[in-house]
């Protein structure tokens, strides 16, 4: 009870800490600019901060020490993903991007090769692309709250919910810009100064929080554990055991004592296990089963192997292509910023994420039963008071649950944001008025799919999402600013191509997981596939249709590559929002009075 008023407590100093950033922010928040890209005057600091507040969402805070605690070796690939994809951002995109002066990912699209059609496909995958990264955020929130209170899981996407359209509603861009940099350096510390504690104790040997590792390399229960399942749950197990249970087990009741050998057992949802101390831990399968297996990269063979290569591509190309990352690029003053922006997210994100590393390998040690669900993104809420059970590990379980629910704030915001602007710009006329509605549709429809839809890993879906954007709008960004032969059919087939190739794999890869999970990697990780696709399919018909290429092709990439200094670069008049206030403002700032004969 005690360490759930401590966590209720720094939750909500955390929530009215948003509100009140948010309120600061929006003050001055009237125009359509100020809500979309906060006047275009963000310093780079500070916009590197809130880009790394706003990407490090629940798939970083707990995602990443789950996958860890789960997979081993292997899932480091993540972190290293995250981040190194902005050096990719950094060299072939920011500058361009923020240079061409557009206000969404449609709006450059429009902008580069004049195609009303090619925008309005661009504004599908920012929709599709934003809700699918949405609603884990909000199912992670519901997870959070859960662990440490027991109150129901879909109050805490609720509250995440109304905080974020709340603030977006108020000031947009320029609202939520404060409160995801100053979030930023509340989750740095919420993730740090916990493993600092229990990463200490952890080395000062038993009688300090320390457990003896498993001899045998076979991972075994310390003490007796009881686990419920909350779904259906197919687990491996590496050598004869004994337990109880109560519920179903390979389709069959169950109540009492269980005999296993080595093998897979499917454990039916609400199922309740029952281990002894010195039991070999079942974990789900397709983990390792062995301390020496989650230490070896590549156990899994030439799919493993697969799927790697292909999280790699999703992850190093993807970012570049996340419609709520790229739009805060569009708030620098100009190409220099938006460059040295990128360079400092790759530091905060690089030193972000050494902390949630280490808690997953402890986390091995201190939460086996976490294998046994597979629900491992609960492991950094847990291991604080499961390696402190007294006051000292309650306080540090309140720090990291308000950090996690500053990572769900912070990259929900960004998120409704991104998808309420192109919604509002494509969709609906344009004005404020028809933003502020579109941050109500999106966070409506974004809290009922995270009602209906199963709960997978927060990065495992997140991943999905990076897929998408690294086959559609990585090859549109990349071609439309490097190469002068693309043409608007060229960039609608290989959107369709490429984003149609991940959505149908993303389909194959659920009706499996319900029927037998008979789908190769492939279908789970489609990135090493779908890429190269989108990007020969974008070339190829681009050269078919070369007659189509636009005639100011020079002018734009003139624009876009030329240095700042020069002059070229100008705010795009985008026709279709916009009081007649604002445009005549914005024409001012491109043609100024004085500078006119």
């Amino acid at each position: 009870m005690i360490q759930n008023l401590w966590s209720l407590g720094l939750v909500v100093a955390v929530a009215a800490m948003t509100f009140l950033l948010g309120y600061v922010g929006s003050r001055r928040a009237n125009t359509t600019p100020d809500f979309l890209v906060a006047r275009r005057a963000i310093p780079a600091t500070r916009n590197a901060a809130a880009i790394s507040g706003e990407y490090l969402s629940a798939a970083s805070f707990l995602g990443v020490a789950g996958l860890v605690l789960k997979d081993g070796i292997d899932a480091l690939w993540y972190p290293i993903g995250f981040t190194a994809g902005y050096l990719a951002m950094m060299l072939f995109v920011a500058a361009p991007l923020r240079r061409s002066g557009a206000y969404t990912l449609p709006d450059f699209a429009e902008a580069r090769l004049g195609s009303a059609n090619l925008r309005k496909v661009c504004t599908f995958f920012v929709i599709c692309i934003g809700v699918l990264y949405l609603v884990p955020q909000l199912q992670s929130a519901g997870l959070t709250l859960n662990t440490i209170t027991g109150l129901p899981a879909w109050l805490g996407g609720a509250v995440v919910t109304a905080i974020v359209v709340v603030n977006v509603l108020g000031g947009g861009m320029r609202a939520i810009t404060l409160v995801q940099a100053f979030q930023y350096w509340g989750k740095l510390f919420a993730i740090a100064a916990p493993t600092f504690v229990l990463f200490t104790l952890f080395l000062a040997g038993p009688g300090n929080g320390a457990r003896e590792v498993d001899e045998g390399g076979v991972l075994r229960f310390h003490e007796r554990v009881e686990v419920t399942t909350v779904d259906e749950v197919r687990v491996q197990v590496v050598e004869p055991m004994e337990l109880s249970a109560t519920g179903r087990i390979n389709g069959a009741p169950v109540n009492g004592a269980v005999y296993w050998t080595a093998g897979t057992y499917t454990v039916d949802r609400n199922t309740e296990l029952r281990f002894v101390a010195g039991s070999p831990v079942p974990v789900v399968a397709g983990s390792p089963t062995s301390n020496e297996n989650w230490l070896k990269p590549q156990t899994g063979g030439v799919g493993g192997l697969f799927e790697t290569y292909s999280l790699i591509f999703a992850t190093f190309l993807g970012t570049m292509g996340l419609p709520h990352v790229l739009v805060r690029f569009y708030t620098n003053p100009d190409g220099k910023a938006a460059r040295r922006t990128a360079l400092h997210v790759l530091y905060l994100l690089g030193l972000f994420y050494l902390f949630p590393t280490v808690l997953g390998v402890i986390s091995r040690q201190y939460l086996p039963q976490l294998l046994v669900t597979g629900k491992t993104d609960a492991a950094v809420l847990l291991l604080p008071t499961t390696m402190q059970p007294n006051l000292l590990g309650q306080v540090l379980g309140a720090v990291v649950a308000a950090g996690a629910f500053a990572a769900f704030l912070s990259t929900s915001s960004g998120l409704v944001v991104s998808v309420a602007g192109v919604v509002s710009t494509d969709i609906l006329p344009g004005k404020v008025r028809d933003f502020r509605w579109a941050t109500v549709l999106t966070g409506a429809v974004a809290i009922g799919l995270a009602f209906l839809l199963p709960r997978a890993d927060a990065s495992l879906t997140v991943a999905m999402s990076f897929a998408l954007a690294a086959s559609t709008f990585c090859p549109l960004l990349v071609l439309g600013i490097w190469w002068r032969g693309l043409t608007w059919p060229g960039a609608v087939a290989g959107l369709v191509v490429g984003g149609g190739l991940v959505i149908g794999s993303q389909v194959v890869t659920v009706i499996s997981s319900y029927t037998g999970s008979w789908a190769p990697s492939v279908f789970s990780q489609p990135a090493l596939v779908t890429v190269p696709v989108a990007f020969l399919t974008m070339v190829m018909i681009s050269r078919l249709t070369r007659r189509l290429r636009p005639e100011d092709v020079s002018q734009v990439l003139l624009r876009l590559h030329a240095p700042d200094p020069l002059g070229f670069m100008r705010d795009r008049d985008v026709q279709r929002f916009g009081t007649a206030e604002e445009k005549r403002r914005l024409a001012e700032r491109r043609d100024p009075p004085h500078s006119r004969p």
